[in-house]
């Protein structure tokens, strides 16, 4: 006989991933000016065990976000500046002849922290960026035949140029599909743009930023993230959204498997944050944009037509009929 849950313990953790979650997201507001819809995304996506790509023009903020959460959480930290002469092993790690004991040591890349930091990961070649493959989805290692683990939590925080934009090269299918969610910081508007010269013109407000929560808090949220209930008819509907990205005519390459998984728990992390220990069909819908549209690959005519990815999506949506409440 299957015990039933304590609802006061489940109602006890909700309110510490919400209080802590709030901890954080002022943390790196007192950073970011007016996008507090980009940092709740980057803590869901935190939160759901994911990676984030931040894709923009240069200078609105990219790295800053990406510093700013990072030095909210107390936790290891690695940066790695991507260039077109950067090395796989410059990420991962390299074993090196140690001369004293006459054996082969392993020294660990900057991948071996909870959050790691790729600067303009599409200024490196496609064989450094597959370098990230292996730990983005097993969360783990493989240098000449012995495998490390990682910790937890891990999360790959990536920022890129637009593709346009001169001496990139584009991601391949399978790193955008092992990001959980791309998002666009945009410009800022005029207030807020006001007020970032007076913060940023006087001082660094990145130098001020101190941790507000502990990597064992964080493990504690993502546990409690795992235990938020999903449907049956929730799940369906995550199915049916991505499912009906392999069959529209707007799209030659539809989502995977892995987008399903990744929206589903996307969801979980968005209910909890909105206080909620249950999915409902309207998280499923404000995440899909940001957890498919990097994903799938527009068809010619569609390109010719001028509807990009997040168009392409947002209108299967709405087209996708929602399960019933009851």
């Amino acid at each position: 006989m299957t015990a039933t849950p304590d609802v006061t313990d489940v109602e006890t953790r909700l309110e510490a991933l919400v209080d802590t979650a709030q901890r954080i997201r002022r943390a790196i507001e007192s950073v970011i000016e007016g996008k507090g819809d980009v940092v709740r995304l980057t803590l869901t996506v935190l939160l759901a065990e994911g990676h984030l790509l931040i894709e923009d023009v240069p200078g609105v903020g990219k790295t800053m976000l990406a510093k700013a959460l990072a030095r909210s959480i107390d936790c290891t930290v690695k940066r790695v500046q991507f260039t077109p002469d950067l090395l796989p092993s410059d990420i991962t790690g390299v074993s090196a002849y140690n001369q004293q004991t006459r054996e082969f040591e392993f020294k660990p890349g900057p991948v071996f922290a909870n959050i790691v930091v790729g600067d303009e990961i599409n200024r490196a070649s496609p064989k450094t960026q597959s370098a990230l493959l292996e730990c983005m989805e097993e969360r783990q290692v493989t240098v000449d035949g012995r495998t490390y683990p990682l910790d937890s939590p891990f999360m790959v925080i990536a920022t890129q140029n637009p593709v346009e934009m001169e001496g990139t090269y584009p991601l391949p299918e399978a790193q955008r599909d092992r990001f959980t969610a791309r998002i666009s910081i945009g410009y800022p508007d005029p207030a807020a743009e006001l007020e970032m010269l007076d913060v940023h013109g006087a001082e660094q407000p990145l130098d001020k930023l101190k941790p507000v929560a502990t990597t064992a808090e964080i493990r504690a949220l993502i546990r409690a993230v795992r235990t938020v209930y999903v449907a049956p008819a929730v799940k369906r509907y995550a199915v049916d959204l991505v499912s009906a990205t392999r069959s529209s005519r707007d799209l030659r390459l539809g989502a995977s498997p892995r987008a399903t998984l990744h929206l589903v728990r996307s969801a979980r992390a968005h209910a909890a944050l909105a206080g909620r220990d249950y999915v409902i069909p309207d998280d499923l819908q404000e995440l899909a944009v940001p957890v498919l549209a990097h994903r799938v690959l527009p068809s010619l005519d569609a390109q010719g037509l001028r509807h990009d990815p997040e168009q392409i999506i947002a209108d299967l949506v709405r087209q996708v009929p929602v399960p019933d409440s009851r």
